[in-house]
C-alpha cells in the first residue's frame, strides 16, 4: 500500500504510517498534478493548502482514506469522497490549545494595540497616547460555538475577569450556565450583549456570512470581533465598512475568504485597529506534531483493517456513539446480509427495531451496519461510509424504532425487509453477553452462529429429510460444520427449516440437487462476512 503526504506535514506522520504502507512526501500540487498520480495511492494526507476536489477523488481509484492534519475539512469535497466510499478524517483535538491561545492572543493584541505600537516603537517613536487601549476585565465576551476550542477560550476569558455570553444551538443551557456563562437561545438577542465577539464554528451554508452588515447593525457600537475559525464566516467588506464608520472598534482576523492569496482582502487596507495574521491558529510546534500524529495513526489503523476515530463523513461511528453498541455491530451486519439474501425483489423498506438494553441506546451505528451488510450482498464497493448514501439513492426507506416489549435477550435487534415481492424478518442478539446469534428467521425461533457459508433449507417436517439433505451435501464434497433444525411453535405445523453451516461455497448445482428432494422448497445459499 502507498500513502501520499503533502502540504509540509510533520515528518512524524511518515514514521507512524511506514509500518503499514510506503509513504511518499511531496510538495503541494495543483489539481491536474494530483490527478496524474493519485491513482497509485491508497491514502492521502493533506493540510489546508491542497484542495481535494471531486476530480482528484474520482481519479483516486485506490483511495480508502483522506486525512486532513487539522480541524477544518472545507478543502476536501466530502460528498464526492462519501459517494466513493472513501473515509475522510481530521484531528479535532490536536490543535485545540493552539487555536484557543491564538484567539486570546489576538484579542489582547487588538485591545492593547500591540501590533501598531510595536511597529511604531521599532521606528524610534514614543507615541504612548496614540496607542491607548481597553481592558478585558469586566467586559462581555460573546462566544459563538462552544466546542473544544470555544470552551477553552471561555475558561481563559473567565480567568481574565470577563463575562461570557454563549450562542450554540448544540450546547445545553445547563452546561453553559454551569460554567458561569449566560446562555442565549436566539442570535438576535445575542449581538447587543457583547463587547467582544469570537466565532468558533465550521464553515457551512448556515455560517457563511454569519457576521455581515445586517448583524453588525444589531451589535453594540464599538464592538470588537475575532475570527480564528474559518474565512467567510465574517463578510470582509462589511467588516471593513463597519470599522471605517466606527461601528466596529477593532478586529483580529486569522482566516480569510481567499487563502493564501489575500491581496484582494479589503481588510489589509484598514487602519491600525485591525490585527491580521496568516492563519496561525494551529501553527505551534506542539499542534503540528499533534495533528500529524493523530491523523497518521488513523490512516495506519484504516489501512490495517481497523476503524478511524475521527471520521467526519461517518458521524454515526464516532467513538462516543459506537462504544455502547460496538458488541452488536457484527451481528447487525450479518443480520442485514442474511435478510437480504433470503429476500427476493427490490427492497423498498428496512425496518429496524431495538429491544432490551438496545432500546435505551443510540442505535444509529447498528443501522449503518445493517445497511452495509444488506447492500454489500448485492453491490460492490459498499462500506460504512457510503452505505447510507447508496440506500438513499436507491429509494430505500429506513425506519428505526424502539420497543419496550420484554425479550429473552439483553439486547435484541429485529430487521424486517419489505420488497416488491414480500417480507422477511431476521433478528440478531448476543447470548451470554458476547456470543452473536441469529435468533429468528421469519416465524422460526433459532439460535444460529453466523458463519461465512450457510445453507437454509425450508422443508416439510417428515422423517429422513435431514439425512437426504446431508447426503447431497456430502456427495458434493462439502463438509457440514453444524446444523440447526427448527419447527414453528405451533405443534401442528408441518413446515421446518434446516440452517446448515458448511466449510465452503455452495454452487447453484448443489442447491438444485437439494431442491429436487421431495418436501424441500426454495433452498438458499447464504454468504456472510462473519468473523
Amino acid at each position: 500500500m502507498k500513502v501520499l503526504v503533502t502540504d509540509k506535514i510533520n515528518e512524524s506522520a511518515g514514521k507512524i504510517i511506514e509500518s503499514a504502507a510506503q509513504v511518499d512526501f511531496l510538495p503541494t500540487m495543483t489539481e491536474d498534478e494530483l490527478v496524474k498520480i493519485i491513482g497509485e495511492y491508497d491514502a492521502l494526507m493533506v493540510r489546508s493548502q491542497t484542495k481535494v476536489t471531486a476530480k482528484i477523488i474520482e481519479a483516486g481509484k485506490n483511495l480508502k482514506i483522506i486525512g486532513r492534519a487539522g480541524v477544518g475539512v472545507d478543502n476536501i469535497d466530502i460528498d464526492a469522497a462519501t459517494q466513493k466510499g472513501i473515509i475522510v478524517v481530521n484531528s479535532p483535538d490536536g490543535n485545540t490549545m493552539a487555536a484557543a491561545e491564538h484567539t486570546i492572543a489576538l484579542m489582547l493584541a487588538m485591545a492593547r494595540n500591540i501590533a501598531p505600537a510595536a511597529t511604531s516603537t521599532k521606528e524610534g517613536k514614543w507615541d504612548r497616547s496614540k496607542f491607548t487601549g481597553c481592558e478585558l476585565y469586566g467586559k462581555t465576551l460573546g462566544i459563538i460555538g462552544l466546542g473544544k476550542i470555544g470552551s477553552h477560550v471561555a475558561e481563559v476569558a473567565m480567568a481574565l475577569g470577563m463575562k461570557l455570553v454563549v450562542f450554540d444551538p448544540y450546547a445545553s443551557k445547563e452546561v453553559v450556565e454551569k460554567m458561569g456563562a449566560e446562555y442565549v437561545e436566539n442570535l438576535d438577542d445575542f449581538w447587543g450583549k457583547c463587547d467582544f465577539i469570537t466565532v468558533h464554528v465550521p464553515k457551512t451554508k448556515e455560517t457563511v456570512n454569519l457576521i455581515n452588515k445586517s448583524t453588525i447593525a444589531k451589535m453594540k457600537k464599538g464592538v470588537r470581533l475575532i475570527n480564528c475559525a474559518r474565512g467567510g464566516i465574517i463578510n470582509e467588506q462589511d467588516l471593513k465598512d463597519a470599522i471605517e464608520s466606527g461601528d466596529v472598534a477593532g478586529a483580529a482576523i486569522d482566516v480569510y475568504e481567499n487563502e493564501p492569496d489575500i491581496t484582494s482582502c479589503p481588510l489589509i487596507h484598514c487602519s491600525n485597529n485591525v490585527v491580521l495574521t496568516p492563519h496561525l491558529g494551529a501553527s505551534t510546534k506542539e499542534a503540528q506534531i499533534n495533528v500529524a500524529v493523530d491523523v497518521a495513526n488513523q490512516i495506519k489503523e484504516v489501512l490495517s483493517g481497523g476503524s478511524a476515530s475521527s471520521a467526519v463523513n461517518i458521524p454515526s461511528l464516532r467513538p462516543d456513539k459506537l462504544e455502547p453498541v460496538k458488541d452488536y455491530m457484527q451481528i447487525a451486519e450479518n443480520s442485514g446480509e442474511l435478510g437480504i439474501q433470503i429476500s427476493e425483489g427490490v427492497v423498498k423498506t428496512i425496518e429496524i427495531t431495538a429491544q432490551g438494553d438496545l432500546a435505551d441506546l443510540d442505535i444509529q451505528p447498528l443501522e449503518v451496519a445493517v445497511l452495509k451488510g444488506a447492500l454489500s450482498s448485492r453491490l460492490e464497493g459498499v462500506n460504512y461510509v457510503n452505505a447510507p448514501v447508496i440506500a438513499k439513492k436507491r429509494g430505500i426507506d429506513i425506519i428505526s424504532t424502539r420497543s419496550n416489549v420484554k425479550c429473552n435477550f439483553a439486547g435484541l435487534l429485529t430487521i424486517k425487509f419489505k420488497t416488491d415481492k414480500g417480507e422477511n424478518i431476521v433478528a440478531g442478539a448476543l447470548v451470554a453477553k458476547d456470543i452473536p446469534r441469529i435468533v429468528k428467521i421469519n416465524d422460526y425461533e433459532t439460535s444460529i452462529r453466523p458463519q461465512k457459508h450457510m445453507i437454509i433449507v425450508p422443508h416439510v417436517n417428515k422423517p429422513s429429510m435431514i439425512a437426504k439433505v446431508a447426503q447431497v451435501i456430502g456427495e458434493n464434497n462439502i463438509n457440514i460444520g453444524s446444523m440447526n433444525v427448527v419447527q414453528k411453535n405451533d405443534k401442528h405445523e408441518t413446515e421446518s427449516i434446516m440452517v446448515i453451516n458448511v466449510d465452503s461455497e455452495v454452487s447453484n448445482c448443489v442447491l438444485s440437487e437439494i431442491e429436487k428432494i421431495d418436501g424441500v422448497h426454495n433452498p438458499k445459499y447464504i454468504k456472510l462476512n462473519a468473523q
